[in-house]
């Protein structure tokens, strides 16, 4: 889907209400969240529960039982490395249990609109319960643009990491490819957005654009391997019908 976020009108759709598993474009939602509900400035204490509750494979920082982590540094890990653990260490600490916070997400989702989504767990990791629509993530995506902070991190190539238990401090760097300049993906006005991946959601992906003073926000789902390119042909697409309305406005005066 493709949304015109500054005139709230979706511009371009195909299945964008047919449910899919997102994936890791899923910690969209677990990040606005946490800006809403903790300070950056809390500290995150990591249960053993936050640590060993993933698939085998799933992408993590290595985080341990007692690791002691910064919302602000947890919240970089979560949306430039992915770091599955981590959405769980910030979903316990705002919502008390993942199941506290899943209700916590099902009920802003419901608040932005959502119809056809349904969370279980703050990071996407395969379940047959968790699912969503194009449409619903376009909303929850613009949402979560609103956010000084969340625009701040989304748009960061690279960011320190700080020590662990099990690893010293390192750099972490973003995953979505349109943020590069040297990336022959790149995108000129992104915000930015989120990258996902699991068997059987295939590639996700949540972008965040914006040009002379229109943001848009292009969602793709169950893409195999094609979602840099439709992303951007959704958004070509996009701009040039909102410059020929400028012109035609221009030319009406």
């Amino acid at each position: 889907i493709l949304y015109d976020v500054t005139h709230d009108n979706f511009i371009f759709e195909k299945n964008a209400d047919k449910q899919f598993p997102p994936a890791s474009i899923t910690k969209v939602l677990t990040a606005l969240l946490v800006l809403e509900h903790a300070k950056l400035t809390d500290t995150v204490t990591y249960s053993k529960t936050a640590v060993t509750n993933l698939e085998s494979g799933a992408v993590t920082l290595q985080l341990q039982e007692g690791d002691k982590v910064s919302v602000k540094d947890s919240l970089y890990g979560l949306m430039l490395k992915s770091a599955n653990e981590v959405a769980n260490g910030l979903a316990e600490h705002v919502g008390g249990s993942l199941k506290g916070f899943s209700d916590m997400m099902n009920a802003k989702a419901k608040e932005l609109g959502c119809t056809n989504s349904n969370f279980v767990n703050p990071n996407g990791l395969n379940n047959s319960e968790h699912y969503t629509t194009a449409r619903d993530m376009a909303r929850i995506t613009a949402e979560a643009f609103k956010n000084d902070t969340f625009r701040e991190i989304t748009s960061t190539a690279s960011y320190k990491f700080p020590a662990t238990k099990v690893a010293k401090a390192r750099t972490i760097s973003m995953g979505h490819k349109m943020i590069y300049k040297s990336n022959a993906s790149y995108y000129s006005g992104i915000l930015g957005g989120k990258t996902g991946y699991t068997s059987k959601a295939g590639n996700t992906l949540v972008t965040c654009v914006e040009r002379d003073g229109v943001r848009m926000v292009a969602v793709i789902l169950k893409s195999n391997g094609t979602h840099y390119t439709d992303t951007k042909a959704l958004f070509d697409y996009g701009f040039a019908l909102a410059k020929a309305d400028m012109l035609t406005e221009e030319a009406s005066v």
